[in-house]
């Protein structure tokens, strides 16, 4: 009988409770991985270099391996995320602001900037991440470095 309305009080004292949401323990919805700026980033970089590459043929053999870089980084970004792995599509820019320059000079000018900005991104992601996060970051940072001096 003791048990009986031990168990009675404790419920009653439930019911209440659950109706103003303290019980319900709803999970905000996840906020976006940190790297997924930088997962963006690789794929545009790839879409642009490739971009490039078919707007200026005589620079493809220089481009599109950097554009694999991009691409297997973006690769890998994706599956430590859990990002879908899907690559950016093919009209992405080599410059941020419009198609890849008709000049090839003033394209390389443009990626080497989207480079530039590219490392910088990876360096500051890099300094935050968490340590086993830093080795890909560490990579990607230096990809990007090595990119620009290919880029000259």
């Amino acid at each position: 009988m003791l048990r009986a309305g031990a168990l009675l009080a404790l419920g009653g004292a439930a019911a209440p409770l659950t109706g103003c949401g303290l019980l319900d323990r709803d999970e905000p919805p996840p906020l976006p991985d940190p790297l997924a700026p930088l997962l963006d980033e690789s794929r545009q970089l790839a879409a642009g270099l490739r971009a490039a590459a078919t707007a200026h043929p005589d620079l493809a053999a220089r481009l599109l391996p950097l554009a694999e870089s991009h691409e297997a980084h973006a690769t890998e970004i994706a599956r430590l995320t859990g990002a879908a792995t899907a690559t950016a599509p093919p009209t992405a820019t080599a410059a941020p602001s419009g198609t890849p320059p008709t000049d090839r000079s003033a394209t390389l000018a443009a990626l080497r900037r989207s480079e530039r900005a590219g490392r910088e991104a990876a360096i500051r992601a890099c300094a935050t991440a968490p340590a086993e996060r830093v080795a890909l970051l560490g990579s990607v940072a230096a990809a990007r470095a090595t990119h620009l001096e290919a880029l000259r």
